[in-house]
Parts: C-alpha cells; structure tokens; sequence
C-alpha cells in the first residue's frame, strides 16, 4: 500500500498511509464551547460540470457547498462566510458571494449556526477617478445584504479604499460612517498584504505601528459598534500587543494561520478566539481541542491542536494567497467533495510536491475520515500527473 511521493526536487519518497483516523475524531460532536468563540473560514465548492472559463463568473455546487457548512457547524464550529476562503476577489465575485450569504444564513438559521459574513468593496474596482464617496456606497450596499440576512457583519479589508485613501483620516472616515449605521456590532478586519498584495499600506501606512495606531483608534472611537477584530497578520507578537491595547469588552479573533495555539490559549494577561482559515481543513480536531480547552486544560489543548501548526504553515507557505487551493485539496481527499475542482480554476495554482505534502502531513495527523479514501484520491492524483505507483 506503499505510496511513492514527489518533492521538489523531483526525487520519489516512500509513504505509508496511515489506515484508521485520529481517535479523537472518532466520536460524535459535542456541546457547544464554553470559552472560546470559534468560526472556520469556510470555502466554496465548484460545480465541475459548468462550462466556464477562469475569469467568469463563479459556478457554484451549492448542494456541497451548504453540506461542508453543516459539517462545521455540527462540531459547534462557527462558519465565517464569503471570507478570503471562499475566494472573495479570486474566483468568487460578488454577485457569487451575495447569493452565498444568503444562502448560508438561511441555512444557519435552519440549524441553528453561529454565522459571520463578510462586507467588502468587490463590486468596485478602483481607478484614479474613485472617490471616497464610491467606496463608502459599495460598502453600504453589502453591508445591508450581510444584515438583512440576519448575519453578523465582518468588514473585511478592501482593495478600493487602499486605493483610493490618501492617508489615516480617510480610513477613519469611511469606517467610522460604517460603524455609526451598523445596525449591531460587527467584526473589523485587518488582512496583510501576504494574503493579499492589493492591501499594502492598510490604514495608511506601510509602517505597521503607524497602521496600528490608526485602526485602534477606528475602535476607541466606537467600542460599542465592535464586536472584535480580526488580525491577519502573522506577527504573533504584534497580535498579542493589539489585543492587549483593545476597549474592554470587544475580543481579538486571531486570524494567524501561523501561531493560533499559542494564541488561542492565551496567557496571564487574556487570550483570542479564533476565525480561522486552517479551521476548514482541521474543523473536528479544532472543535476537539477547544472542548478541551474548555475544562481548563491548556496542556491538552496544546497537545492536539499544536502538531497541526506545520501543516498550516505549509498550506500558507507563500504566496499565501493560495493557501484556498490546498484547503479545497484536503476537502476532496477527506471526502467533503466529490472532486478536486476550483472556481477561477485555481486547483492549477500549488505543485504536485506541494499537495503530496499537504497529503502527507494531513494522514499523519489523522484528519482523514477514510484514510483509504484519501489514499486511493491521492494514488489517483499522482497517476494524472504521470506519477506511476
């Protein structure tokens, strides 16, 4: 049952899949977390019949798409929607992510699940005639949607205003206006330009203590309209210092694919919830970890969630905007989708060596629900590439 698996150096290695799951994952769902607030960025599902091309609009299994959801809430897992993971301005445009909010908050009232979508600018696109007015009104416009489906808002960073702002007082004034007419409190957040390039300079400046003056200052001014923030920056340290300067009462969800254990558990002076892209893949163990972590077990916790770490980092080695591509390959080898098709056709966008080590890691850690599932997708996988086993 051997497994031969390219590197990047085009050598071939030896692997022997593992033949039963971890047995943390064996059992059913548990209550909800005690502790924690906990959302898994979730990602989309193509439909691989569509006879699209790259840069059209986004065809979308909705069936598996809505059925990946449940799977993360049944864990107790809260879903962020038509976030960075979905492919929010790669390959999923907004006309695409309107009608998945929709759609997903129809189904987490259905179920009963903890929701959060995000509220961008992706219908605009920035030239030098765009003006602060422009990027406030598509905002606006999302940010209805987002509400009228009855979901908590996450504004997410956009594009358009990075272009558009000439310094710290326009990002002060575009979000304040924002928070004033928010009907409840939303989630503020900061995506560094390692997920996206377009976001160099986010709060005016590319001095990342000038730009963290500014957006705590967005948050001093209307603590009752934040709800938290969101921090992507992979800057442990950075995250740690933010949180600590926040208003009392509004939280930190770390959004470091890099560190969340370290994180999430906390130390002396508090900690962060987590939204999360990693979470889609590790959506059972996380919740598992949590639970844990509920009971006060810190060391528990760290023991299940911290030897996952290398395989986020590998998924989000860089560019790390492509991080989407093996979380999508880690759904179809767990058995979430019946294929390994992207929209924006961006399954081309990670190596083979990339994906058999993003298999290789994942089977180790037990992830898989059918480990022989996973083995024979991956065997397939290879022998399209011209692997032969």
């Amino acid at each position: 049952m051997t497994l031969h698996l390219p590197d990047a150096h085009g050598a071939l290695r030896a692997y022997e899949p593992r033949t039963e799951p971890l047995p943390a994952l064996r059992g059913t769902p548990g209550s909800a977390f005690t502790s924690r607030t906990v959302f898994s960025a979730a990602h989309v599902v193509a439909d691989p019949y569509a006879d699209t091309t790259p840069d059209g609009p986004a065809a979308v299994d909705w069936d598996a798409t809505l059925a990946f959801r449940r799977h993360l809430w049944s864990h107790g897992l809260g879903v962020a929607e038509a976030m960075d993971t979905a492919q929010r301005g790669m390959g999923l445009d907004w006309a695409g992510a309107a009608e998945l909010i929709r759609r997903s908050a129809a189904e987490a009232k259905a179920v009963g699940g903890l929701i959060a979508c995000g509220v961008g600018t992706d219908q605009l696109t920035a030239t030098r005639g765009t003006t602060l007015a422009e990027v406030r009104a598509a905002y606006e416009e999302q940010l209805a949607v987002v509400e009228e489906s009855g979901a908590q808002a996450i504004l997410m960073a956009s594009r358009a205003l990075a272009a558009t702002a000439q310094g710290p007082d326009d990002y002060l004034e575009v979000y304040g206006h924002l928070l004033r007419q928010s009907a409840q409190p939303v989630i503020l957040h900061w995506l560094g330009p390692m997920f996206d390039p377009a976001l160099e300079g986010y709060w005016g400046s590319s001095d990342l203590d000038a730009a963290t003056d500014t957006f705590l200052e967005v948050i001093a001014a209307h603590p009752d309209k934040v709800d938290g923030i969101k921090v992507s920056l992979l800057e442990a340290r950075r995250e740690i210092d933010i949180r600590r300067r926040l208003p009392q009462g509004v939280r930190c969800y770390t959004g470091d694919d890099f560190h969340y254990p370290e994180l999430i558990a906390g130390d002396e002076q508090g900690f962060s919830h987590a939204l999360l892209g990693i979470f889609d893949p590790l959506g059972p163990l996380a919740a598992e970890a949590v639970r844990v972590l509920d009971t006060g077990n810190v060391d528990g916790f760290r023991e299940l969630l911290d030897p996952t770490v290398e395989l986020s980092r590998h998924l989000f080695q860089a560019p790390t905007r492509f991080y989407k591509t093996g979380v999508v390959f880690l759904a179809w080898l767990a058995g979430h989708q019946s294929h390994f098709t992207m929209v924006g056709g961006l399954q081309s966008a990670r190596s083979l060596p990339h994906f058999a080590r993003a298999y290789e890691l994942a089977d180790g850690l037990g992830l898989f629900p059918d480990p022989k599932l996973a083995e024979e997708r991956m065997r397939n996988l290879l022998s399209l590439y011209g692997v032969n086993q």
